[in-house]
């Protein structure tokens, strides 16, 4: 449902992103892991469309994000870390104005949209001026937003920021449900805790490379660690870890 082939990125003699190989299935809840600088951001914004990949190839539901972007990006939905939204309109005007722009029925949205807004706790924010909300509103109005026309991909940049605890379970819990119904997460986060809670499998960018891929369990053993999944994670981007230990099989 994503496939990236030998993607790159450079901004001058920087690589932020050199040569990631990467498959993730319909259904599969992906988490991508990193210190900063690291190049998930930038790998996430190639996938979104909106940063040209320096060599490589990018596939959203079978298309190339590059060459057929249009059927790309209507199938899927990206939500950054600061999502940026209208602030003169209301809650509600931008999730029509969302819904119009992937030419849904206006009945479709009031009733998927409704329902929604209802799910993250809206209602008392949804005539309300975008301007006036707090971050972690905000957040949750793009993500109401992003998810209403059923994307089968969801991208997705730190979701937790700005989210009190009730309500980034809520979005653990509709991620998770959508992900039991086919919709493909690819999420990127500095919370561990997030990736180990929800991902079918995680993967960890160090240096702009794709150092390590698995589920939980596989990433200590690549890492030579039995402990929690932060021990793993530290090993595996240390100083003195130079090699590149993605599992057998990780790009398939």
């Amino acid at each position: 449902m994503i496939e990236l082939v030998g993607l790159k990125k450079s901004f001058g003699d920087l690589k932020a992103v050199n040569g990631i190989d990467l498959l993730v299935p319909k259904g599969e809840f992906f988490a991508v892991l990193g210190p900063n600088a690291a190049g998930k951001t930038t790998t996430i914004k190639m996938i979104a469309g909106l940063m040209k990949p320096s060599a490589g190839t990018i596939k959203v539901a079978g298309f190339n994000v590059q060459d057929e972007p249009l059927e790309a990006r209507s199938r899927m939905a990206y939500v950054p870390d600061f999502p940026f939204l209208y602030d003169k309109l209301t809650a509600w005007e931008f999730i029509v104005f969302t819904g119009e722009i992937f030419r849904m029925g206006r009945s479709e949205i009031d009733s998927k949209g409704r329902e929604l807004a209802e799910r993250f706790h809206l209602q008392d924010f949804i005539n309300k001026p975008i301007e006036g909300l707090s971050h972690g509103t905000r957040q949750r109005v793009a993500i109401v937003s992003a998810l209403l026309h059923d994307p089968e991909v969801f991208v997705i940049d730190e979701p937790m920021v700005g989210l009190d605890p009730q309500h980034a379970r809520i979005v653990k819990d509709v991620l998770k449900e959508r992900t039991m119904t086919g919709m493909t997460v690819f999420l990127s986060t500095h919370q561990l805790s997030v990736a180990e809670e929800m991902a079918d499998r995680i993967g960890i960018i160090h240096q702009g490379q794709l150092i390590a891929v698995g589920d939980r369990e596989e990433l200590r053993q690549l890492s030579g660690n039995d402990g929690a999944l932060e021990s793993a994670f530290l090993t595996l981007t240390s100083e003195d870890s130079q090699e590149v230990v993605a599992e057998p099989g990780a790009s398939s």
